[in-house]
């Protein structure tokens, strides 16, 4: 168990801008563009990684880093009374990422949690198909920003913290083709799924596309740097 409470550092924000292509493999997944660019992810990453989270996407774009990590999703309580979208995120990736550090000291875990916003108004995961229609006819044809939080927790209780954020354009679609997407995507903040090659909801997106997915690479990367850093 982990007795001290973790120290808080390292807070990243990303802003580069990224069109969506038709062709959104490519978009996605460029050849090599979240290859290591030296030995020091891999070196910490000799240590048990943990990745708290059951989230398929996260699980598909780690392995892009060549890490080796297991996953356990935590049952943890996402409530809170944090309004500010990128404190919120940040808070419950940490959250995620202690409950499963308590139960497994000596590893390197690491937490996510993502989010959308509208008009300043947090969006979740719909709750029902009722919900799922609102959100959508909330999005649909608007603007809207997608918050990833990433907390990565050492072996000593030390954690590092990132946000990145994205901006979303949802393509404005007739109703009937906006009930396609109803209750589709339930297990996903605002609804939808951007890495979906048959829904095409999302028009255009500028800052990182794997941020919308749920994990921010180039922010993974720098926090496991921090951490090789400091084990030295």
């Amino acid at each position: 168990m982990i007795s001290r409470k973790p120290r808080f550092t390292c807070a990243v924000r990303e802003n580069k801008s990224t069109p969506l292509f038709p062709n959104f493999s490519k978009a996605v997944f460029p050849k090599n563009a979240s290859s290591p660019r030296s030995g020091e992810i891999i070196d910490v990453a000799k240590r048990p990684l943990i990745l708290a989270s059951g989230s398929p996407q996260r699980k598909k774009l780690l392995k892009q880093l060549g890490v080796r990590f297991r996953i356990i999703a935590p049952n943890v309580d996402e409530s809170s009374t944090q309004r500010r979208p990128d404190r919120l995120v940040a808070i419950l990736a940490l959250r995620k990422a202690r409950k499963v550090a308590a139960k497994h000291p000596g590893s390197l875990v690491l937490g996510a949690d993502t989010i959308v916003v509208h008009r300043g108004k947090i969006v979740l995961k719909p709750i029902s198909r009722r919900n799922s229609a609102e959100i959508l006819e909330t999005l649909n044809g608007s603007w809207h920003r997608v918050y990833t939080g990433v907390a990565l927790i050492d072996a000593k209780g030390k954690a590092w913290r990132g946000v990145a954020v994205s901006r979303v354009k949802a393509r404005l679609l007739p109703k009937k083709s906006l009930a396609r997407f109803i209750g589709r995507h339930m297990d996903k903040a605002g609804g939808y799924a951007v890495q979906d090659k048959n829904d095409p909801f999302i028009e255009r997106i500028e800052g990182p596309l794997d941020n919308v997915i749920g994990l921010p690479l180039t922010t993974v990367k720098r926090l496991l740097r921090s951490a090789a850093k400091a084990r030295g």
